[in-house]
């Protein structure tokens, strides 16, 4: 019986180490996983840096909870991966907070809020809301579920053409491989300046998307601590100037910024 009693204990006392080491609090360096493939929200610089929006935020969280960002290229089917591997301690990628996600990851905020639209090209002028994607070709990225929103949720029988980034998404729009490219707004305006050739955003605004800060699930500490950090990036007119920075020349509509409504980290 004391022989069991002691498993017992050590078994205890492991888990409860185990539970400290994937918390985010308290450490030095926190490791954030980032885009690299989005313009505006997460690029690497020539010289081998980070820049954008996703990364700017990153930089504030990090310095609120008094540690050095350090950052990991990831692509979006690596987020939840990079979490569940110990590759990254917070996950800032154009991350929306969806129930199905939420039983694999912990969601600090969101951060910002922002909706799902459409990318066409210049020319186009039978393209003007969702219901006009119906048997139109649209990417499908891996690891994003914008494609699929379109046709479970809105009922829109589209094609999905399957792409592994935005860049490879962006060139089959431009060669006429696919119509047109629905995702993040914040996305979809990166991309469009970037490119520069005239691509529009329809601003047809449907499907609410709320971008959140990926933790490991049980860093309820760490959550809190981070949704305090994104409720001071608010108040204290941070994140209206990080918008402006990166998207204050494009056609996203910035007439608003105010503090989301947080999801909670229970």
């Amino acid at each position: 019986m004391r022989r069991l009693a002691a498993l017992a204990a050590v078994a205890l006392l492991a888990a409860s180490c185990g539970a400290s080491a994937g918390t985010v609090m308290g450490k030095d360096t926190i490791r954030v996983g980032v885009r690299t493939d989005l313009p505006g929200i997460g690029v690497r610089t020539q010289a081998g840096g980070f820049e954008g929006f996703d990364v700017d935020v990153a930089r504030y969280i990090a310095k609120k909870l008094g540690a050095r960002p350090e950052f990991v290229p990831i692509l979006a089917a690596d987020r939840e991966k990079v979490l569940a591997d110990d590759r990254a301690d917070l996950v800032l990628a154009t991350f929306s907070i969806t129930q199905e996600r939420k039983a694999r990851v912990l969601f600090a905020g969101p951060y910002h809020l922002s909706y799902q639209d459409i990318l066409v090209r210049p020319g186009e002028t039978q393209i003007k809301n969702v219901r006009d994607l119906k048997d139109r070709r649209i990417c499908e990225v891996q690891g994003s579920n914008a494609g699929q929103r379109v046709v479970e949720e809105r009922k829109v029988a589209a094609q999905l053409v399957p792409v592994p980034d935005y860049g490879t998404c962006l060139k089959s729009l431009k060669d006429g491989q696919v119509d047109a490219i629905t995702t993040n707004d914040i996305i979809l305006a990166g991309l469009a300046a970037q490119d520069g050739s005239g691509l529009r955003l329809l601003n047809a605004r449907f499907n609410e998307q709320r971008t959140g800060v990926g933790l490991r699930v049980g860093d309820v500490e760490g959550c809190e601590t981070v949704n305090r950090a994104i409720i001071d990036m608010y108040q204290d007119g941070t994140a209206k100037a990080l918008l402006a920075k990166w998207f204050g020349k494009t056609e996203l509509d910035l007439s608003t910024v105010a503090v989301p409504q947080f999801e909670g980290c229970a």
